[in-house]
C-alpha cells in the first residue's frame, strides 16, 4: 500500500517535469483576489504555491485587490460606497481607506504568509518608484461619460524595481492602487494592473485567480468550460460575458495581445489551483493563446 502511494507521488512528480523544464527561469504573473484571498486554507495554500513555483525555478509575481476586504472597512467607517457601472466610486475619503486595506493590511497579509516559507516576499504598492501611473477614469453611462472619483487606468509602468527584485530571487506582492502625474493617487482595476504588469516584464503567463471554474461556453444553460481559446474568439465572446467576467478576460485579452504567451482564469476555490494549471498535462480553467 505505501509503495503504491509512493509510486502515485512519483508519477505526479515525472509528470511535472516536462513544466518545470519548458517554464524554468519564466516570469509568471498572479492576480490573487476573490475567495482564494478570504479563506485561511486557501490562503495559506496559495502561499505555498507561489513558494514552490519560486524553489522549482520559476519567476512569480503577485498582483492583489481587495474588494471584500475594503468594502468591509468601508462600512466600518460608516462612508458610502456605491458602484456606478460595476466600478466603485471613489471620493478621496474612500480612497484613504482603499489605500490603507490595499497596501497596509491585504498586502502585509499576504507577505507574511509567504515569508513563513523564507525570506522570500517583498510588499509593494503601484504607488512605489513609479510602478503604475494613472489617468482619472470615467464610467460610461448611456454613452456619456460620468465622474467616478479617483479610479483610474493605467497609462504607464516602470517595472524596474519589480525586476530588480526578481533579479534577486525575491517575490514581489503588488497592491493595485497607482499614482498619477497630477499628484492624485488612484485605485485600479488589479485583473487590468495584472495584464499591463505582465506585458511589460515579458511573462510567459499571466494567471488571474477567481471564484469560478473558467470561462463558460453557454452560460447558465450549461457549465461546461472551455479549456482553451485564442483572442480572437475570446475577442467575439466578449460582449456577451457576465459583468464579473469581463475584467478577467479583459486582462487576459490584453495580455497576449501584448506578447505574454498565455493568460489563464483559475478557479481559486480549488486547493492549489496553480500548481494544477501549471505543472500537469490536463491543467484547470481557462487558457486563452494569441
Amino acid at each position: 500500500m505505501r509503495l503504491t502511494t509512493a509510486q502515485s507521488k512519483a508519477e505526479s512528480l515525472i509528470e511535472a517535469l516536462p513544466w518545470l523544464t519548458r517554464f524554468h527561469g519564466a516570469t509568471i504573473v498572479i492576480k490573487y483576489g476573490g475567495n482564494a484571498m478570504t479563506d485561511e486554507a486557501l490562503k495559506e495554500g496559495f502561499a505555498e504555491d507561489v513558494v514552490f513555483l519560486h524553489h522549482a525555478g520559476l519567476r512569480p509575481v503577485v498582483v492583489h485587490g481587495g474588494g471584500p476586504q475594503i468594502s468591509s472597512a468601508l462600512d466600518k467607517l460608516g462612508i458610502e460606497s456605491t458602484f456606478t457601472a460595476g466600478l466603485r466610486v471613489t471620493t478621496p475619503e474612500a480612497m484613504q481607506v482603499v489605500r490603507m486595506v490595499l497596501t497596509g493590511q491585504v498586502n502585509r497579509d499576504i507577505v507574511g504568509l509567504v515569508n513563513r516559507h523564507g525570506p522570500f516576499a517583498v510588499g509593494m504598492s503601484g504607488e512605489d518608484a513609479h510602478l503604475f501611473t494613472a489617468v482619472r477614469k470615467h464610467a460610461i453611462v448611456d454613452g456619456e461619460p460620468v465622474d467616478i472619483g479617483q479610479v483610474g487606468d493605467i497609462v504607464k509602468v516602470e517595472a524596474g524595481a519589480v525586476r530588480a527584485l526578481v533579479d534577486d530571487g525575491r517575490i514581489p506582492v503588488i497592491s493595485s492602487v497607482a499614482r498619477g502625474d497630477d499628484g492624485e493617487i488612484y485605485n485600479v482595476n488589479a485583473d487590468t494592473a495584472a495584464a499591463a504588469l505582465a506585458v511589460e516584464l515579458k511573462a510567459q503567463k499571466l494567471i488571474v485567480l477567481t471564484d469560478v471554474e473558467g470561462l463558460y461556453a453557454n452560460w447558465p444553460d450549461d457549465a461546461d468550460v472551455i479549456d482553451s481559446l485564442t483572442a480572437d474568439e475570446l475577442e467575439t465572446l466578449m460582449p456577451t460575458l457576465s459583468s464579473g467576467m469581463v475584467p478577467k478576460m479583459e486582462a487576459c485579452l490584453t495580455a497576449v495581445q501584448g506578447g505574454v504567451p498565455q493568460a489563464h482564469v483559475l478557479d481559486g476555490r480549488v486547493p492549489h489551483s496553480l500548481l494544477l494549471e501549471i505543472f500537469t498535462n490536463e491543467g484547470i480553467g481557462t487558457m486563452v493563446m494569441p
